[in-house]
């Protein structure tokens, strides 16, 4: 059985992708920590973007390993696609390929956007818009903590990005790979 957290959800100003953050994720972590139960504050450790989100066996939470998993899966099939663009072969695992929800088709429609930045914030949107379906309605549950957690990760990640700079970076990588080539 889900706890419920009326307190705390309540009181959480709301969250739009692209909007500013109305605090970062360490002062929201700190909030919920003096609310939540200790089994609960750990798992909203557990709330990570990124590489960190695999090894979803971990997770307690049905909504944090239904997260992982997605996660995993959306990465696999980027790896896979981009494997193909370079005539490599990649296997998505068997586990990955089962729990999909649509991250082929995310995967092959961020590969076809030319900007790495809006490719980004295409696969963030992704992101954003399944954190909502797999939190559920219930506004007072655990899991809308673990959503709002996962959803200032996210406008962070967005506010980190620095056009100039990432295209320095592209530039640079995309030589790397080109010399590997040779």
């Amino acid at each position: 059985m889900s706890r419920h957290y009326y307190y705390l959800a309540a009181q959480l100003p709301g969250l739009a992708y692209g909007q500013a953050m109305p605090m970062t994720s360490l002062a929201f972590k700190e909030l919920a920590r003096e609310h939540l139960t200790v089994s609960d504050a750990k798992e909203l450790d557990r709330c990570v973007l990124g590489e960190q989100s695999s090894g979803f066996g971990q997770a307690k939470s049905e909504f944090l390993k239904n997260w992982q998993k997605w996660e995993t899966a959306l990465r696999q099939n980027l790896a896979k696609n981009r494997a193909k663009n370079l005539r490599r072969k990649y296997e998505v695992s068997q586990d990955m390929a089962e729990y999909s929800y649509d991250t082929e088709e995310i995967a092959k429609a961020a590969n076809a956007i030319e900007s790495p930045l809006e490719a980004e914030i295409f696969l963030d949107k992704a992101r954003w818009e399944i954190i909502e379906n797999l939190q559920g309605i219930d506004a007072f549950s655990v899991n809308v903590i673990y959503a709002y957690m996962l959803k200032l990760l996210l406008m962070e990640r967005r506010a980190a990005f620095n056009t100039e700079k990432g295209f320095i970076e592209y530039k640079k990588l995309y030589a790397d790979i080109l010399g590997d080539f040779k």
